[in-house]
């Protein structure tokens, strides 16, 4: 087994290969791997990188410590919010990411480690096999909050889960427990937490022994009827989410998590 971090023991993203498995590892435990640019930028080189590599069959996907990924850094993105001017942006950001998995042509397998919030939820939509820790938790907090869905989630949960449960795990910002995630059909399969990785890599190694060739062409030809209903949602959700950031709403969410306290919404201008 190879192991390499672009950026030392210190990277945000951990990168070994074995059996023509490649492992990236989300690596900001001590922030719950919540993605800042930094992150979302390896990640995405991460992808890209592994789509090119001809070495490379198959994607496994992991974070570092009790989290899978805690979603988008609050702490850049009230940064953001409050001082645009002064914010930089990465090279890839949240929609480099987001194109590159749309875009990534070889399987994909994601194994939740831990808790997983927006991005750390969404990212599920693009998986071909999701694994999920019976100790893991999920969840969507776009509208506590005070923003739109994120990364295509609005075409693909509805599609995987059927609209009930999507309007639940999109609309309510309520924990999911591995179970419920299972049963509503967002993640294929459970393992205990010190067996997860395992299950994953043995169902990575199986596919991995196959052709890349075949492995490319038969995700290629699945996945081709939704690329245009991905590539609309995405756009759908980036205006929703550019309208609402800043707004009178997502300022108090904003607020409230800098402040540790719970938002309160029951003030805010009829209509938000």
């Amino acid at each position: 087994m190879t192991t390499s971090a672009s950026e030392g023991s210190s990277s945000p993203l951990l990168v070994s290969d074995e059996a023509r498995v490649r492992t990236l590892t989300l690596n900001r435990p001590e922030a719950l791997n919540a993605c800042n640019e930094a992150l979302y930028d390896a990640l995405t080189d991460g992808l890209l990188a592994a789509a090119e590599d001809p070495a490379v069959a198959v994607l496994l996907l992991t974070g570092a410590g009790r989290a899978f990924c805690a979603g988008t850094d609050l702490v850049e993105m009230a940064s953001r919010v409050m001082d645009p001017e002064s914010y930089v942006e990465g090279k890839h950001g949240f929609l480099g990411l987001v194109d590159a998995l749309a875009a990534f042509p070889k399987p994909l397998v994601v194994a939740v480690n831990g808790l997983g919030l927006g991005i750390g939820t969404t990212i599920l939509g693009f998986a071909d096999l999701a694994f999920m820790s019976t100790a893991a938790q999920l969840k969507c907090p776009f509208t506590s909050l005070a923003v739109a869905p994120e990364a295509a989630s609005s075409f693909l949960f509805p599609r995987l889960l059927g609209h009930q449960a999507a309007t639940w795990a999109l609309l309510s910002s309520e924990w999911l427990s591995a179970e419920e995630a299972h049963q509503m059909g967002l993640v294929w399969k459970l393992a205990a937490p010190e067996d997860l990785m395992a299950e994953a890599r043995r169902h990575a190694e199986v596919l991995a022994a196959k052709p890349i060739s075949s492995l490319v062409a038969c995700k290629r030809v699945m996945v081709a009827p939704l690329r245009q209903e991905i590539a609309a949602a995405r756009e759908r959700e980036n205006q929703c989410f550019a309208e609402l950031m800043g707004g009178p709403a997502n300022t108090e969410a904003l607020a409230a998590f800098g402040e540790g306290r719970v938002a309160d919404f029951t003030n805010l201008p009829p209509g938000w």
